[in-house]
């Protein structure tokens, strides 16, 4: 039996449509008169796209976060915001692997607030972790497994941790022996869920990697040994796991490393075309053939091919650039589309993504995030 199929198991009586994508939710198999029955009353296959997708913006003023249905046409009509917002100004967003969750990290107290979704939107807050971020959220992320979640933060731990469920927060994991040494910016897990990593700034290394299983945090990895130049502002692992990248600021504004279960490999060499300025955000495409920074500077976004190798020819610039600096950057799962969070109205521009690179730009979400986009993240169900 398909899991992918609408319907429950083989009955007398038709199962509604679960949808409310093509290939519905629920196990098992139909009948050919169940599935002609659903035909006939044009109830399936549904029109539309065949798996949900979604992006939401953390930006800097109320109601701090911002989501929007997602297709090949761009932004849909932006979802209600949630009932109870987040506190403060929004700076990093992440939804959950399974998309029945997104959190955004934030510049006030509880500094982390987290909410169920659906293809309706935002659901009722979840409670605070019982232990809170002791600082500002800069940055927030779930591991692969969505079994744990992570926010960078500023005060001391820099970086807290916590179990994850459909209940939400779990009691906060212990802390990693050796700390983070500033402001944590930007947090991510490797795709394997064996190691986390945060970006931070105020002193070096700016960049600090801890293995990672279900009981938290491992021994530190040992620091590169050519570190990023200046504050780390972001942080990605590539979809295969083999190589870690650094937003930062100062030249060469973002740095790379070959990534092992050792830790950091011997830098990848510069991009022949440094970004322009200090960079805030970082992001590999889900094929990993690429690699998009977001910078302080125009073109406020620069894209490279990426391999093995590591970079290659920087891709032509976008034809409308994002209007002010990037803040943060994010493919679409399927690969198709990259969105830059900026300051300056429209505060968010996305654009088709290629191997040929930028498309031309969607046209702005009819209703656009209230402020200066702090960061973006894409969703597909």
């Amino acid at each position: 039996m398909s899991n992918r199929w609408p319907g429950g198991l083989i009955r007398k009586t038709p199962v509604t449509p679960a949808g409310p994508y093509q290939d519905g939710a629920a196990p098992g198999v139909w009948t050919l008169a169940e599935a002609a029955y659903w035909v006939k009353q044009g109830k399936w296959p549904i029109a539309g796209n065949i798996r949900p997708e979604y992006i939401a913006v953390a930006h800097t003023t109320t109601p701090f976060v911002s989501a929007y249905p997602w297709s090949g046409s761009g932004f849909g009509t932006k979802f209600t915001d949630p009932a109870t917002l987040p506190t403060g100004q929004g700076n990093g967003v992440a939804f959950s692997p399974s998309v029945n969750a997104i959190a955004v990290a934030h510049g006030t107290t509880p500094f982390i607030s987290a909410y169920p979704w659906s293809n309706s939107g935002f659901g009722t807050k979840f409670a605070n972790p019982a232990t809170l971020p002791t600082g500002v959220g800069a940055g927030v992320a779930f591991n692969p497994a969505g079994t744990a979640i992570a926010v960078a933060h500023n005060n001391t731990p820099f970086l807290s941790a916590y179990p994850w469920s459909g209940s939400g927060f779990g009691t906060k994991f212990t802390d990693p022996a050796t700390l983070p040494t500033g402001f944590g910016r930007s947090v991510a897990f490797n795709p394997a869920g064996t190691a986390i990593a945060v970006a931070n700034s105020s002193l070096a290394p700016r960049i600090t990697a801890y293995p990672w299983s279900g009981s938290g945090f491992g021994t530190k990895f040992a620091d590169p040994s050519t570190l990023p130049t200046g504050n780390g502002f972001g942080v990605a692992f590539s979809p295969a796991g083999d190589a870690i990248a650094v937003a930062h600021e100062f030249t060469p504004f973002i740095t790379a490393y070959p990534w092992s279960g050792s830790g950091f490999g011997t830098k990848f060499t510069n991009p022949a075309t440094l970004p322009t300025d200090n960079s805030a955000g970082v992001a590999f495409s889900p094929a990993g053939d690429a690699i998009a920074v977001a910078h302080s500077t125009s073109p406020f976004v620069t894209a490279y091919p990426w391999s093995g190798s590591g970079f290659g020819t920087k891709f032509a610039n976008p034809a409308t650039l994002p209007p002010q600096a990037g803040q943060g950057v994010a493919f679409s799962p399927a690969g198709n589309a990259i969105a830059v969070a900026h300051f300056t109205t429209p505060f968010v521009s996305a654009y088709p993504w290629s191997g040929s690179g930028f498309g031309t730009k969607f046209a702005n979400p009819a209703t656009l995030p209230a402020s200066t986009g702090r960061g973006v993240a894409f969703a597909t169900v």
